[in-house]
């Protein structure tokens, strides 16, 4: 069975509001605040789902056009999955070598440019070293991290798969 282009930005824009749906119950019903790592991976997964969304309704003929918006997806999904996996990190260390708790999210925005944001959240904090949701034994930013790999996997497959030339679609 081949599973066409638009099937598969379909799934990964369905992935992503489900991911963003979990992100946002744990938020709202379980009180649950994100850190600054958790708000950057919601960040790459929402771009995932946005440029999926445009390539599902788009639909590019060319394959051409369609490894651009994998390629797009695939450098979305990486950055959250790369987040993840430095919030793991941080998780792990011990605890004399987590870094301090620094402010929050909303002020390094007011206060600071951009690029020293990114360098300070990325950093990490003390505030992302702390578990407060477990699911069998792991983290949220495991769980994470997982569900990103898992995506990432279908984004790079979606950018070097074969596409059916014009001719053989025909047939």
């Amino acid at each position: 069975m081949q599973w066409s282009f638009r099937f598969v930005s379909g799934f990964l824009v369905i992935a992503s509001i489900v991911g963003m749906a979990f992100a946002l119950y744990l938020e709202h019903v379980q009180g649950l605040s994100p850190c600054p790592l958790c708000v950057f991976q919601r960040v790459g997964l929402m771009g995932l789902g946005f440029i999926s969304l445009i390539a599902l309704i788009h639909n590019p003929k060319s394959t051409v056009g369609k490894r651009i918006y994998a390629l797009l997806g695939s450098l979305s999904i990486l950055w959250s999955a790369g987040v993840a996996a430095r919030h793991v990190w941080l998780q792990n260390l011990p605890p004399d070598q987590v870094p301090s708790c620094g402010p929050g999210l909303n002020y390094l925005i007011d206060a600071l440019p951009l690029k020293s944001v990114l360098a300070q959240v990325l950093t990490g904090s003390g505030e992302c070293a702390v578990i407060d949701w477990t699911f069998l034994g792991q983290s949220l930013p495991v769980w994470s991290l997982l569900f990103f790999v898992v995506l990432t996997v279908v984004s790079l497959w979606q950018l070097v798969r074969r596409y059916p030339t014009a001719a053989k679609a025909k047939k």
